[in-house]
């Protein structure tokens, strides 16, 4: 079996839909080789091998779920269909039922275009790249007819299951852990159209706020549009609007979040940070007094740790890479810039509104806005390019690319530094310069950029 991966990339399948590999005729095989595979590897087990497949708003999601619902009843599974919940809610779920796995039906921030499947293994981590491969085998298995099906007594079932996301709104709002609540405070809620839009405006209201909710009109097309964690204008001029303590962005499927200060000013996941690592050591919740992060995150954040006694770990981009170091780690913190936000005592995987209970429970304590809170953190300037190649091969071995780099280095003369990477689901090259002087940032990266475009463009 080759060690290179087909179907799944960083964060589970993804692609555009009704294009493989989002067509329902794969999300049929892979439910399939998902059951068997289950089979396969707990051979002891006596129990039903039990699927629940949540889902975001997208129009594509029932179509998908289905077909991979009934894939995994022709392999013997019993199906729950949760309905639309955000990912970690799944994550949640999963972790309650014997012998399970959890899917969810996303493409997080991406357009209603494009949609992806993500699986859950019954600790509630997303499954090790060994286990999608092997999967990999089995949905190979299915596509070719050679998986043997149960007889007609063995079939599954396929049920509805619409209790969880109350069951998980319930469970989020436990974890407010003040005296004080958020009553006497405004929040604007952006839910992007997406699985958070019934879940977040009911979680703040149970916890005290007066919440404006915004982005809770999903029509199956307009999730993510101009909305959300990665679309912030219109959040951040509603706060400034209705003078809000705090606005709070999800995105999606509500696995990310990016929060507005008082001042309408973006908090990204690395402020986010550096504003729960110190609180979280003062309450003896930050083990080893370290933080686990991706090599995207800002410079500034490791010096604001630093300036506490926090040690930064840095990972490969992606948030399964950021839980695999704070396993290993024993850290109750990680996360990325983009805001996948883990915060392990509480939850397995980012979760949007876990982190945003976290966040205001330190305004409350602190009580101080959000504006000054986010101050602790001097952001380094950062310059991202982007460079489409026809194919990802690697640069150190290329003589001009690798000198341009050198070159670089030399001229910011040690104040910053620079990462260059592919992408690990599209053929691009990512080039990414962080120090305390803009201009030149720019210069030297678009010069590392014309480097790839003239050995590697298209």
């Amino acid at each position: 079996m080759s060690n290179r991966k087909s179907y799944f990339g960083t964060d589970g399948i993804r692609g555009h839909v009704n294009k493989a590999p989002m067509t329902a005729h794969i999300a049929q095989a892979l439910g399939a080789a998902v059951v068997s595979w289950m089979k396969e590897t707990h051979p002891e087990q006596t129990l039903t091998p039990v699927i629940g497949i949540g889902s975001d708003t997208r129009r594509s999601c029932t179509m998908l779920s289905a077909a991979l619902a009934s894939g995994a009843a022709s392999m013997g599974s019993k199906v729950y269909q949760l309905g639309v919940l955000p990912t970690p809610a799944v994550s949640w779920w999963t972790q309650q039922q014997p012998f399970a796995m959890g899917v969810v039906i996303s493409a997080s921030h991406n357009p209603y275009q494009d949609n992806g499947i993500k699986l859950f293994a019954s600790s509630g981590y997303k499954l090790s790249d060994e286990d999608e491969l092997n999967i990999e085998a089995k949905l190979e298995q299915w596509l070719s007819k050679e998986l043997p099906l149960p007889e007609a007594e063995e079939v599954g079932q396929i049920e509805s299951h619409g209790e969880v996301a109350e069951q998980y709104t319930q469970h989020l709002a436990q974890l407010w852990q003040l005296e004080n609540t958020l009553k006497g405070y405004k929040l604007v809620i952006d839910a992007a159209h997406g699985a958070g839009y019934a879940i977040a405006p009911k979680l703040f209201e149970a916890l005290g706020a007066e919440v404006v909710a915004m982005g809770v009109e999903p029509n199956g097309l307009n999730i993510n549009k101009e909305r959300g964690a990665t679309h912030t204008k219109a959040l951040q001029e509603a706060v400034v609007e209705h003078k809000a303590a705090a606005g709070i962005a999800l995105d999606g499927d509500a696995d990310r979040l990016i929060a507005v200060d008082d001042k309408g000013q973006e908090v990204d996941g690395d402020q986010i940070m550096a504003i729960c690592a110190p609180y979280m050591k003062e309450q003896g919740t930050l083990p080893h007094d370290l933080v686990v992060v991706t090599v995207m995150s800002n410079l500034g954040l490791e010096h604001c740790l630093t300036k506490h006694g926090i040690q930064l770990v840095r990972t490969q981009v992606g948030d399964r890479y950021v839980i695999e170091q704070m396993r290993a780690k024993g850290a109750t913190l990680g996360g990325e810039q983009s805001g996948h936000l883990i915060f392990s005592n509480h939850s397995t995987t980012g979760d949007g509104l876990l982190a945003a209970i976290q966040l205001l429970q330190i305004m409350v304590a602190r009580q101080k806005p959000l504006s000054e809170l986010s101050a602790a953190m001097d952001r380094y300037p950062q310059v991202l390019k982007n460079v489409v190649v026809r194919e990802k091969k690697p640069w150190d071995n290329i003589p001009s690319i690798r000198e341009a780099i050198a070159l670089a280095e030399e001229k910011m003369g040690g104040q910053g530094r620079i990462l260059v990477r592919y992408s690990g689901t599209q053929n691009r090259a990512r080039i990414m310069l962080e120090g305390p002087n803009p201009s030149l940032l720019d210069e030297l990266a678009d010069d590392i950029a014309q480097e790839f475009e003239a050995q590697l463009g298209v």
